[in-house]
């Protein structure tokens, strides 16, 4: 279990004696020791998250914020073996970074000071790696590969891959850290094919936890389902194979916004293409930002208060047969390309049980007539097999499909 929002007394302790000790001298000194210890601030990065259960962490958990996406190609000669011995590895570093210990021998240790600041890693497979290990007779027929939809402009060489990592982290220097240490583990055995940071609200920030905002300014995630309903498990982990029980389906894309038309609209018009309030998230339809969206709701006039297309109508589960994910989006910023527009937007990344039932008919209902298509490029893509976790009494990721 996480221990985001009570930590550890291993964290407490020492969150308390870097309060007092890092960075106090004189008067500041005395005034740090007169504070109650119960009541000094526990340091960001002494949150941890545990990387032993059911289900890998980087699900479930608070979103961190900062990502380190990245795709890997197996090489030629890697097979089952070689596959074995990397997700071997990648499971005893993963544990030992998420407790802010040293994730190898020779590694630079360039983040062991800033603590484990809620890293999670999270790994996939995708469908071409069971080609090439040997695994074809235990692909699911999930990982067929999403159909191609209307304004696409996928770059393959940004998409795709045999293996997939999420990295999570409160901390850039942390995120970065684990994935070079990663990257350097798999040299001989797989190379990267695609990389990706994103980001996100740093916990703290508000005054109260909140959800979201994406670089269009809008609330994101709201409608996510919660651990608490009685579906979420349906909705979020799979069914089958064996094998991948505990897991789930990934979808990336990398969907830039033309942040530069979007904010020559009005809010009124931006907020009619989402179907939302800008300033506190609450469905045009009425209420606050957890309010259920009422599709059927008309303004005096007779106008349907969320318009037809509006992006929370198209996306709703009650018009997609009920199809939802659980979402997990952050932002990227890459500079700019050459026409002078910003190249950001969404790393949007949705975990399912099954992406036939979850995000392609949600994406197809949004191709047909989604209001903010005219201002987004769906421009890479990837689905992947999320493997089980990894029980406490040992074990690794992925043995239960390789030593099936």
């Amino acid at each position: 279990m996480a221990e985001y929002a009570g930590f550890s007394r291993r964290a407490l302790l020492g969150g308390t004696a870097a309060g007092v000790a890092v960075g106090a001298t004189g008067g500041a000194l005395a005034r740090a020791a007169a504070v109650p210890a119960q009541s000094r601030p526990v340091p960001l990065g002494a949150a941890r998250t545990e990387f032993h259960g059911p289900h890998q962490a980087g699900i479930l958990q608070p979103q961190q914020a900062r990502v380190q996406l990245a795709a890997f190609d197996l090489a030629p000669t890697a097979g089952r073996d070689g596959l074995r011995r990397l997700l071997r590895t990648w499971s005893q570093t993963a544990a030992a970074l998420a407790l802010g210990e040293p994730g190898g021998a020779h590694e630079n240790q360039i983040a062991l000071d800033a603590g484990p600041c809620s890293l999670t890693v999270t790994v996939g497979l995708g469908g071409s790696a069971f080609d090439k290990a040997g695994l074809a007779a235990h692909r699911p027929p999930q990982l067929a590969g999403l159909p191609a939809f209307p304004q696409d402009a996928i770059d393959r060489a940004r998409s795709d891959g045999d293996l997939f990592l999420q990295i999570g982290a409160d901390d850039a220097l942390v995120a970065f850290h684990a994935l070079r240490v990663l990257q350097q583990q798999a040299a001989g055995t797989a190379s990267v094919r695609w990389q990706a940071a994103g980001f996100s609200r740093t916990p703290g920030a508000t005054a109260q936890p909140r959800t979201g905002r994406n670089l269009m300014g809008q609330l994101d995630g709201t409608n996510n389902p919660r651990p608490g309903d009685p579906d979420f498990a349906a909705r979020v982990f799979a069914t089958g194979p064996d094998w991948l029980a505990g897991g789930s389906y990934l979808v990336f894309r990398r969907i830039r916004m033309l942040l530069d038309d979007w904010e020559q609209l009005s809010t009124d018009r931006q907020e009619r293409f989402v179907g939302r309030r800008t300033s506190d998230g609450a469905p045009l339809s009425g209420g606050t930002e957890n309010t259920p969206v009422d599709l059927a709701r008309r303004n005096p006039d007779g106008t349907l208060a969320v318009p037809a297309d509006a992006h929370i109508r198209l996306a709703a589960p009650a018009n997609n047969g009920g199809a939802a994910m659980l979402r997990r989006g952050f932002s990227y910023a890459d500079g700019v390309l050459p026409d002078g527009s910003p190249d950001a937007g969404l790393l949007f990344l949705a975990f399912q049980a099954d992406p036939a039932h979850g995000f392609v008919p949600v994406q197809r209902s949004l191709s047909r007539g989604d209001g903010l298509t005219g201002f987004l490029r769906h421009e890479a893509s990837g689905l992947y097999a999320v493997l089980p976790g990894v029980p406490a009494g040992g074990g690794y990721l992925g043995q239960s499909l390789l030593e099936s």
